[in-house]
């Protein structure tokens, strides 16, 4: 008979912790929607003031050009197909100095921290070249490499990389210095404290570091393209300026939006994807 109790108080038991989780999934469904919702809105509610604002005067219609107008000549370029080769030329770029500035970036903040040596001899070099500005850059760059898809390249990894590695490394030198000391006491060597404690404690600040790197490449590329590129999104930007077609660029930059958004929404999947298997 008492068993019999025990057994209903853990099925209660059981089914209300099943009606909370429950009850928390619901909440946080519905959260999801009200923020999808007002994200919407917002994004509605900006396209219909630019319209608006451009067809009334407000602002003017030769810079700023409108929302009809800008859509026509995506979907113009898309029928077309002249605008393919440009999306395609920039996500490449974008593409290869986001995976190559993560990767270098991170290898590079695991040897600074391998050798505190290193990092003494690197650090003020990395600070004085993190805070140089990229456009004067460029020109060099494309001295070195020529005017083509690898100067644009590097580029975007002058931005990337050294910003991944000042990130990495804060987070690796941020780990609890009393982890270490109790795995060092069992007489773990150098590596395996890197790959027990340092690597683990810090895996959420290097993946989320990738969501830095989405924004950083763009901006890389769209900077070197800015100085060399004969094609690409950032070419169709600075062509438009030059002949006065402002409507070019607008579409140019809500493309760049997003293409970027979907770039970055790959790698919050990706993040969700990872840190579940932790």
């Amino acid at each position: 008979m008492e068993q019999l109790e025990q057994a209903g108080r853990s099925a209660s038991r059981v089914q209300w912790l099943g009606q909370m989780f429950g009850e928390y999934k619901k909440q946080k469904r519905r959260r999801r929607n009200q923020v999808i919702a007002v994200r919407s809105t917002l994004l509605l509610l900006f396209f219909v003031l630019w319209e608006t604002g451009a067809r009334l005067g407000w602002i003017d219609e030769l810079l700023f050009s409108y929302p009809t107008k800008v859509f026509r000549q995506i979907w113009g370029d898309m029928v077309s197909g002249s605008i393919w080769p440009h999306v395609g030329m920039t996500v490449s770029e974008t593409a290869a100095g986001f995976v190559l500035g993560t990767l270098l970036g991170t290898v590079l903040a695991v040897l600074i921290w391998w050798s505190p040596f290193l990092s003494a001899v690197l650090d003020p070099y990395m600070v004085v070249f993190n805070s140089m500005p990229k456009v004067a850059l460029g020109p060099i760059f494309i001295v070195m490499f020529g005017a083509g898809f690898t100067a644009i390249v590097v580029t975007t990894l002058s931005i990337t990389v050294i910003i991944t590695t000042l990130v990495v490394y804060n987070s690796f030198c941020s780990v609890d210095p009393n982890l270490v000391k109790v795995v060092r006491s069992f007489g773990a060597t150098k590596t395996q404290v890197f790959f027990k404690v340092i690597l683990p404690s810090s895996f959420p600040t290097v993946v989320s570091t990738l969501k830095v790197n989405v924004g950083m490449s763009w901006v890389g590329v769209i900077v070197g393209e800015f100085l060399v590129a004969k094609s690409g999104l950032g070419y169709l930007i600075i062509y438009g300026f030059q002949v006065f077609n402002f409507t070019l660029v607008m579409s140019s930059l809500l493309i760049i939006a997003a293409v970027a958004t979907a770039m970055y929404q790959m790698v919050v999947y990706l993040e969700k994807l990872l840190l579940s298997r932790r």
